[in-house]
Formats: structure tokens, sequence, C-alpha cells
């Protein structure tokens, strides 16, 4: 779950890590009022759940509450990569002198968190390792003993931070791993951290990712989920507790598990060249009951793309007749011809298949094997089964 800035930059500041004192508005007068009480200079943001806001023209600066009134009037309603503007951030404007990258992530080959820092911040961490990845220094935190003082000096020293930021940096540094750990998230940055006219450090921006399997114990983070910034699709799959993600491709997937998920998008795309591929990753679980099945099935057909549905369902904890149930139910709701191949193997599978066989609807087709279903969902995506 991503926060939008001015979220993450709350959340910073309950962690004592210093941000700007702004605020936020939905509407022109909101900005206006906000920056009267800032008084001088203030930087309006779009809120938006994606990078390149100010390449898009979404963060301007305002000389005074006029004209922050009028660059919120065009900034809120705009459109960045497809994310509607619905609030911006009134934060002061800095006087930088330094920018700095400060983040925390997950180190998967590792098994632990990873603090990384450049002294090229303002600018996407991923074009600063693509262009000079020497510019971004790791430092490994081990979860039983958490970042350490010298760590965080030793990042200072590497990117040439003047000594006398340091007990700032690592103070910042350590409640931003604070920050981090305690609101399970997968990422924390600070982008940029920057150093101002008068010597101190500032959290201009930030980003939290929060990990969706953990915000069951996280009520006050899961409260602050923006779902305007979703797709619908993936709206209703997590009320139904289904795992999904669009994909530009034309065969609709339902499948159980994650790894059989993944193969069997692999199995379409080597059989489907360049032309034809997976329209979504698509997980009903391990014990998905024909309701869930039937909900699954409804968020495939909505989408417009999709010209196939191939079922890859390996029986274990899942029921093959549960599924076949799931299948005819939505079916009944959402009537389509669109045609859909069916491969279920393992616990009670010869039932299920002989249920949908009963059903005898004319475009539903079986296949014995994952390689067969995924050729077979193929030819009907081109019109050739």
């Amino acid at each position: 779950m991503n926060l939008h800035e001015y979220q993450s930059k709350r959340r910073f500041d309950k962690y004592n890590i210093p941000v700007p004192r702004g605020d936020i508005a939905s509407t022109p007068e909101e900005a206006r009022q906000i920056a009267r009480e800032l008084g001088g200079s203030v930087v309006v943001k779009a809120q938006v759940l994606v990078g390149g806001r100010g390449k898009a023209g979404g963060v301007k600066l305002a000389q005074n509450a006029d004209e922050a009134e009028e660059l919120a009037r065009q900034i809120l309603g705009m459109s960045i990569k497809g994310h509607i503007v619905h609030k911006v951030l009134i934060d002061p404007a800095a006087n930088i002198v330094n920018e700095i990258y400060l983040g925390i992530t997950n180190d998967r080959q590792t098994g632990c968190a990873v603090m990384m820092s450049s002294s090229e911040g303002g600018v996407e961490i991923e074009q600063v390792a693509h262009e000079n990845p020497n510019a971004i220094i790791r430092e490994q935190i081990g979860p039983s003993l958490g970042l350490r003082d010298y760590q965080a000096r030793n990042i200072a020293n590497a990117i040439n931070l003047p000594r006398e930021h340091w007990a700032a940096f690592t103070a910042i540094a350590q409640a931003l791993y604070r920050c981090y750990t305690d609101s399970d998230a997968t990422l924390a940055e600070i982008n940029p951290l920057v150093i101002t006219g008068d010597g101190t450090l500032l959290a201009l921006d930030g980003k939290m990712i929060i990990d969706d399997n953990a915000l069951f114990r996280q009520k006050e983070l899961a409260e602050m989920r923006d779902t305007s910034a979703e797709p619908e699709a993936e709206r209703i799959a997590r009320k139904a507790g289904l795992t999904y993600v669009k994909l530009p491709g034309q065969i609709g997937c339902m499948v159980n598990g994650a790894g059989l998920a993944m193969t069997t998008m692999d199995m379409i795309k080597l059989y489907g060249g360049e032309g034809i591929g997976p329209a979504n990753f698509l997980d009903i679980g391990g014990g998905a009951q024909a309701d869930r099945v039937a909900a699954a099935l409804r968020i495939i057909l909505s989408d417009p793309n999709v010209k196939a549905i191939l079922f890859n369902i390996f029986g274990g904890i899942t029921r093959g007749d549960e599924v076949a149930h799931g299948i005819l139910q939505a079916l009944d709701e959402v009537k389509t011809d669109l045609p859909m191949i069916i491969r279920l193997a393992g616990t009670n599978s010869e039932e299920g298949l002989e249920i949908i066989r009963e059903a005898n609807l004319s475009n539903i087709h079986s296949a014995a094997t994952l390689t067969e279903g995924a050729k077979k969902a193929i030819a009907a995506a081109r019109g050739e089964l």
C-alpha cells in the first residue's frame, strides 16, 4: 500500500524527522488560506501516487497566497500519468543548499533491510542507479541489531556530508529506520533530504510503501489507503480476498497458488509469442469456495481486452467440484460467450469436470495438461479454436 507524500511526512514527523510544516488542500481557496498562514513563498505539490510530478507540472512555486490559489486551481483536477489530482500539499519554500537521497528497503538476497543514500538527491534513485551506480551507498541492517550509529556515520562519510551535519544525519537515519520497522514498510525514503541555508537538515519529500500483509496490525495506516488511485478491479479483488494484478494481454488467468499462476503466465508467453499474453495475475488462494471463484471470474470478465479465459486449478485444499460450481455460478450472473479452457487436477477434479460437462456449455473446453491448456487458450484468443 502506497502512502501519499503528505501522509508519509506526517508519519515521519511522529518519529521526530524534521519536515516542512505544510498542510493539505482540496480546493484553491483552502490552498490560499494555508499559504497565508504559512507566509512567504510556498510550494504547491500535487498529491498522486506516481512519480514525475514535477515534470508533469504538478509541483510549482508560489510567491504569495494569491499565486498559491491560482496554481492550486491549475493543478487540482489535472491528470498525471492517468492519476487525477484531488489534493495538493502546500509547503513553505526552502532555501536549498544541497540535496541528499536517504531510504530503506528490503534486500531479498540477504534477508534483511538495507539503508541506501546518495549525494545525488532530488532525482529518482532508479535514475541514479542507472547513470551512476557508484553514487549509491548501501549499509545492510542486521534485524537483531538494528541500524547502528557507526553505520549512519559510514554513510555520511561516504556521501561526503560535511562533518557538522553528521549528528543530525545519524538521528534522522535512526528515526527513519524505526519508522520503517514500526510501520511494517517495504520502503521508506526521503528524497530529497536537504541542507538548508541555515545549516539544518529537512525532509522535503517522503515516500512509504506498507506491506499489505501486515495491514491487519497497522489499523491507522490501513485507513490511509487511497482507493481512488487503484483500478476498480483491484479494489474489488482485495475486498473478495483475491490477489489480482491487471496485465496488458488477452488471456484471463484464474489459478490457485502464486507459483502456479506465474508458471501459467510463463506458458502463455512461451507459446503466445509477442502477439498474445496473459491479461492478469489472479490467485484465488488455497481454499477458495464457490463465491470467491465467482467473484474472480466476474473480475476477469470485466476486462474488455480478454478474448479467452484459462483456468488452471490444482486441487489440494481447493476442491475441483467447488471450482466448477463457482464457474457456473459466475456464468449465471455474468453472461459471456468467451471461450474458456479448464484444466482441473487433484482433489475432486473428475467430479468438477463432470459438473462442467453436464452444464453443456458450448464455449467451455477441457485440457489435460497445462501445455495443452495454454495452447488452446492462445488459439481461442486468436479465434482459431
